[in-house]
Formats: structure tokens, sequence, C-alpha cells
């Protein structure tokens, strides 16, 4: 290497190290890590299933070392579980997204909104959906009813309910209820119906909705 006169590399010069130090591979956080690894094993449970999934498919999905799997997973079925917890996640932004779009008086068009965006989020992964929660056991009867979908669902029939845009008994009662509704409607035209017509079923289950809560069809 070429030095200055003071036997210092000039600013120039070290600038160009410092430019070759940083094109080095880096460690990634252990937050991205993870995630790499979570979707590399949904990849491979949505081309090849669960049961046919190794840890070893997985880690080279991930490019990373199988020790490396073990510092963020203890199992294949703690995959699973993770997975299943971010599914829900996913599909609540989506819902809480549609639902941001209407004004803050406007608890029909929210109610509404949560009708639509669920039915197009569940169908949209449905296949996702099926793997994680039908196709393990870990799930239990608690776990069917304790999430965050439900508990978003509760807290904006509670806040429509303090606003007096509708009327409910019981929130969480009605939000479990509709919750499951969901998901029996959508299970229903999945399975029956070769070609799902999206829009007619939202709209019945936004219909259903308005009558859960006291709202009429025409106001």
């Amino acid at each position: 290497m070429v030095q200055s006169v003071t036997g210092i590399p000039s600013r120039k010069q070290t600038d160009s190290m410092r430019g070759k130090t940083d094109s080095r591979p880096r460690t990634k956080p252990p937050e991205e890590r993870r995630s790499e690894i979570m979707q590399a094993a949904r990849r491979l449970f949505l081309e090849k299933g669960v049961a046919s999934t190794t840890i070893e498919q997985i880690t080279s999905r991930a490019k990373v070392a199988k020790g490396t799997f073990y510092l963020y997973f203890s199992s294949k079925e703690d995959v699973l579980t993770a997975l299943s917890d971010g599914y829900g996640h996913e599909l609540l932004e989506q819902i809480k997204a549609a639902i941001a779009k209407k004004l803050d008086e406007d608890w029909k068009g929210k109610l509404a909104a949560w009708a639509v965006a669920s039915v197009s989020a569940y169908l949209d992964s449905i296949r996702l959906h099926d793997i994680l929660f039908y196709g393990s056991h870990h799930h239990t009867r608690q776990g069917l009813v304790d999430n965050v979908a439900i508990d978003h669902l509760f807290d904006l029939l509670q806040a429509g309910a303090e606003a007096r845009a509708w009327s409910v008994d019981d929130a969480r009662f009605t939000a479990v209820f509709l919750f499951s509704g969901l998901h029996g409607v959508v299970d229903d035209a999945h399975t029956r119906e070769k070609r799902i017509n999206q829009t007619r079923l939202a709209n019945r289950l936004e219909r259903l909705c308005f009558r859960a809560v006291g709202i009429g069809l025409v106001q």
C-alpha cells in the first residue's frame, strides 16, 4: 500500500480500506436469522407438508447450520408454533389496515371492513392455515378462542357500544360468535363451492354482523 509522506495512510486510502471492510459479510441480527428460518420452514411446509419436512431441509433452505437452528428453536414443532402465532398477527394487520381506512365515526363501515377483510385474508391463506392448525396437534381448545383476532374484535365491538353505534349485551360473547362463524362459513364455502364468490360471501357475513349488533340493514 502506498502511504503518504508522513507514513500514515491518506484519507482517501483510509476510506478505501473502510469500504473494503464494510463489504465483508456481517452476522445477521438474531430476529432476522430467526425469521429466515421460519420463512424457509413455511415454504417447505407448503411444498411438502409438515410431516415430510425435516430440520435438515429447513436449515438447507435457510442456508444455516443445524446448530444455528437450535439456537432459535428446540424442534420442528417449535417452528410450527411460531408460524401459527405469526399467522394470526399477519392476518390481524390486514384487518386493522382495512378498518383504519374508515372514518373514526363510521362504526358501521368499520364492522363491514372487518367482515370483508377477514374473509379475504382467510381465503387467501387458507392452505397455510390448514397446515398450521389442522395438520398438527399442538393446539388446544383454549387456543381456538384465546387469540389476538378475537381480542381485537372484542375491542371494536366494545368501542362501538360505548360510542352508541350499536348495542351488544356481551361484547366478548359476540366477538367469539362472529369469529367462529367467520371460520365456519368460509370453511363451508371452501368445501362445497368449486369457485367461491368472495364478494357474496363477505356481504352475507357483513349482514350477519350487523344483525348481531342490532344495526338495521337500511339506515
